[in-house]
């Protein structure tokens, strides 16, 4: 066994390999795109044997799955970050929440594409561990959604998930506009955000009545 092989087998040792293959694959994708992504490329760039590759995934399907369910588990974490920032006012977790979203698809826009993208959705073939990341991600939402209409922030009338898929689907409008180049300028970016902010926060006035 070559010195080479010997540090790999150290290093992957404890269950790392898989780990390693998500964020090697992760800044394949942003590099290179989804569709030049294989497993056989993969197992080359992190070092290892195409079987490694395939003891932790069955096909590149699963692999972009698990890229995606990080993905999903990246930006519950920035969701949950700015919901419990207690420096934060209600409004201000609110402009916060939505434009740390933009800013999410703006810096990782391959991934962003699949995790939300027809790859995996359209032809329905998420995994179990790719559900299990992307649901709770957006009940994570309706949660705050139903705590901001509670503070009086957004108005009760509405209903609390169709609030918050209005919500979720007028960023996702809005990141799909910046990261497919079709409003590249962020002035435009950061105007169309605080357009779409205040008619959100236009019924606070009366969203306690």
């Amino acid at each position: 066994m070559s010195e080479g092989d010997k540090n790999n087998k150290q290093k992957y040792h404890h269950g790392n390999l898989q780990n390693s293959l998500v964020t090697a694959a992760t800044k394949m994708i942003e590099a290179e795109g989804i569709e030049n992504l294989s497993l056989r490329k993969l197992a080359i760039s992190v070092g290892v044997s195409r079987t490694a590759a395939y003891h932790h995934f069955t096909d590149k399907n699963d692999l972009l799955c698990a890229v995606a369910a990080q993905g999903f588990i990246a930006w519950k974490a920035i969701e949950e970050q700015v919901f419990n920032d207690t420096t934060l006012t209600n409004e201000q977790q609110y402009r916060q929440f939505f434009l740390n979203y933009i800013q999410f698809a703006a810096e990782n826009p391959s991934l962003y594409d699949l995790m939300f993208g027809r790859t995996i959705w359209k032809e329905a073939s998420s995994t179990q561990t790719l559900r299990d990341a992307a649901y709770p991600s957006f009940q994570y939402q309706v949660e705050m959604t139903k705590t901001w209409q509670a503070q009086g922030l957004l108005p009760k009338s509405e209903n609390t998930l169709r609030l918050a898929q209005v919500t979720w689907g007028t960023m996702h409008g809005i990141a799909r506009l910046l990261i497919d180049g079709i409003y590249a300028d962020s002035n435009n970016i950061d105007e169309m955000c605080e357009c779409a902010l205040n008619l959100f926060l236009a019924q606070k006035s009366t969203a306690t009545s």
